[in-house]
């Protein structure tokens, strides 16, 4: 392994270990069944949790509280039953504003769909239904995943409870400051692009994006057919791959889902990391004018603290970032600009600006140019494949910047640095952002990683074994709760 670099800044933020807003959806767990906690209680401290921030944070579109409580009683009444508790009975969640609710709000953060109630619940919500858990609320986004922070909506954009001010990252938005605040100990998002993994990034909590077609995504508002991923945002490994456990499965109704025997994610996290490969991939961020100094520190030294536990580290070149974002933008907008063209032909003026700038150059893209980024995309998705027959994982840099402030007066740029993300959407297998270090700012840093397709157990193995062996996912956010 080459030369580690600098260790990443330590954060002077308190750990607050033991503070029940910031139990694990593992702890959780255990505190019910031994009869130490009640679900009722929990659920009334995090709607109060809610109601305290919100007014700063903007996590919620819909806080649903008679809900929550509702299932929460009904959660205490399965727990006494032998053999009624699902996997995740008595666990608070919130999902993000592009998943269905029957019954509930669901509008994508968009005037187009401001009063629309669901007459029936997306597939991911019926299975954290099924598993016993207890939605709190519709978690902000950007307009239908897309877009940018836009304050021409009629909900603000999240904000990032590490620093009063900044954002908390892409289009799962609301989800990562809702988890990083101590508000949910689990969150269900989107990842088109890197929508999960950018504002774990950016928050300090994992996310993941599971191998495509694991996870249902019937009765979630489309963004990108071929790259849409509904996963988890926790704050710990562990509790990803609990909540995976329970909304991966077949689903006939949508045409992307595989059929597969069920795998627990669970299984492998024990195993430590000694024998395992991992293809470092530095030159996507290293050297980068646009990445952050820490960034490349953290995650040498991220990658020194795996080594030094058994695993191999070598370095490892694909094609450039730029190649990815290309093939997946020229993509996503023919894709994007075609699930709303009805809407953008009847009610423009209903779009906010910066998803209109945005998707509107979708109706320019040629078929000819459509159909030859799908070819690249299996050129570079079979590079993927091939770098995963010689290492078991890929790591790189969870993202190139720490959060970056708010800016209501400044427009986004449709052209950004590319999205360090982007490869593990086009090749489809699962990726996760992990929490490794602060920048000097004391903003949250991430390490990526990613491993073949419908091998989440070992991506979860590694995760696990990195946060058992530091302590990053343990510190919690003050400045941007108290300001």
């Amino acid at each position: 392994m080459n030369a580690p670099g600098a260790a990443p800044q330590r954060s002077t933020a308190p750990r607050a270990k033991g503070a029940p807003e910031y139990a694990t959806v593992a702890e959780l767990l255990k505190l019910y069944r031994s009869r130490a906690a009640s679900p009722v209680e929990v659920v009334k401290d995090l709607l109060a949790r809610a109601e305290k921030y919100e007014s700063r944070l903007h996590c919620f579109v819909t806080l649903t509280p008679e809900l929550a409580l509702a299932r929460a009683r009904d959660a205490e009444q399965r727990l006494t039953r032998a053999g009624s508790a699902g996997a995740l009975t008595g666990v608070p969640y919130g999902l993000k504003d592009v998943i269905n609710t029957a019954g509930v709000l669901t509008t994508g953060q968009s005037k187009i769909l401001q009063h629309n109630v669901p007459a029936e619940d997306a597939a991911v919500e019926a299975r954290m239904k099924q598993a016993g858990g207890v939605l709190l609320g519709k978690l902000t986004t950007f307009e239908f995943a897309h877009g940018g922070p836009s304050w021409d909506l009629p909900w603000p954009p999240a904000m990032n409870p590490w620093k009063a001010g900044y954002l908390p990252g892409n289009t799962s938005s609301g989800p990562g400051a809702a988890v990083a605040a101590g508000i949910l100990p689990a969150a269900i998002g989107t990842d088109t692009g890197g929508s999960i993994r950018m504002p774990a990034a950016s928050c300090g909590i994992v996310g993941v994006k599971p191998t495509y077609g694991l996870v249902s995504r019937r009765g979630v508002l489309p963004n990108t057919f071929t790259f849409d991923t509904c996963g988890p945002m926790t704050r710990t490994v562990e509790d990803a791959a609990i909540v995976l456990n329970a909304i991966a499965g077949y689903d006939d109704a949508d045409i992307s889902s595989v059929e597969r025997d069920p795998v627990d994610c669970t299984r492998d996290l024990a195993l430590g990391v000694r024998g395992v490969r991992i293809g470092w991939v530095r030159h996507w961020y290293d050297g980068d004018a646009s990445c952050h100094p820490d960034i490349a520190p953290a995650i040498a030294q991220a990658l020194k603290t795996l080594e030094q536990a058994g695993a191999t580290v070598e370095e490892i070149r694909l094609s450039d970032l730029l190649v990815y974002q290309d093939c997946k933008t020229t993509i996503s907008i023919t894709e994007m600009f075609s699930a709303y063209e009805h809407a953008f032909r009847t009610r423009p003026q209903d779009f906010g600006l910066m998803f209109r700038n945005k998707v509107l150059s979708g109706a320019l893209i040629r078929a000819e140019d459509y159909f030859q980024a799908l070819r690249q995309r299996l050129a570079l998705a079979r590079e993927l494949a091939r770098a995963f027959r010689e290492y078991d994982v890929l790591a790189t840099a969870g993202w190139m910047t720490p959060a970056e402030p708010a800016r209501p007066d400044k427009l986004d740029k449709f052209l950004r640095p590319p999205n360090i993300t982007t490869p593990f959407n086009i090749g489809g297998g699962p990726a996760m952002n992990i929490p490794c270090g602060f920048s000097c700012e004391g903003l949250p840093l991430s390490l990526q990683l990613a491993t073949a397709h419908f091998t989440e157990p070992l991506m979860f193995r590694v995760g696990h074994a990195y946060q058992q062996l530091t302590d990053w996912h343990t510190r919690h956010p003050t400045e941007g709760m108290t300001q």
